[in-house]
């Protein structure tokens, strides 16, 4: 089991039956395929669908169904499709229980970085503004550290911002990272390895939870 996989696992825990929730673009995207059995979920895509199934096997996807990321979709039963605005009226409604977001940055102040890197060609923000805004709860998916083996998670983002104090919690292949209003607090890690090694790959300072336990990701 790789890094990603095992993020998308543990989030998939999270999910609680009869949830709306809308998965971002790229490993987020990840989390519909490891549902636990017997969970009824609404999975949202802000380009107008309402009823995301798990991602499709390659020979049978259908290169008009896809994500907001373009992504190839399934669609469950009931299914609807919707224009752009209505869309985002529900996201921007709160009519989101839960928003699984990818990131650069995260830092203490659950501030996060999500869209633009300065220098490069980017067309827009996207959804994420308004995903952030809107949900009920903002889970960060994404990997501890870049290729470069610097911390995505800082005392203080050095991008630009998405949003301010919007992050509820963030899930990395190290382990799950709680945003307090005293900081960040690390409350399940991951298999093999202890605290002091998250806390060395991690800029921002961790709290350790009295009741730490191990990332489940079955």
């Amino acid at each position: 089991m790789n890094g990603k996989e095992r993020i998308a696992r543990r989030i998939a825990r999270e999910v609680k039956d009869g949830y709306y929730v809308n998965l971002g673009i790229g490993l987020p995207t990840m989390v519909a395929a490891y549902l636990p059995l017997g969970i009824d979920v609404i999975f949202q895509s802000e380009n107008g669908m309402l009823g995301v199934g798990i991602p499709p096997l390659e020979d049978v996807a259908d290169p008009d169904l896809i994500n907001a990321g373009k992504q190839p979709v399934t669609e469950i039963a009931g299914s609807s499709y919707f224009a752009s605005d209505e869309s985002f009226a529900m996201i921007r409604g709160g009519h989101m229980d839960m928003s699984v977001l990818g990131a650069m940055q995260v830092d203490e102040q659950g501030n996060l970085a999500n869209w633009t890197i300065p220098g490069k060609m980017v067309k827009g923000m996207g959804g994420a503004m308004d995903l952030v805004a809107g949900a009920r709860r903002v889970i960060v998916a994404m990997e501890h550290q870049t290729k470069e083996g610097e911390s995505r998670i800082l005392r203080q983002c050095t991008l630009p911002l998405t949003g301010t104090h919007v992050v509820h919690d963030i899930v990395t292949e190290l382990g799950w990272i709680r945003v307090t209003p005293d900081g960040l607090m690390l409350t399940e890690i991951a298999e093999g390895i202890g605290p002091a090694e998250v806390q060395a790959r991690t800029e921002a300072k961790l709290a350790i939870s009295p009741d730490l336990t191990a990332m489940v990701v079955v």
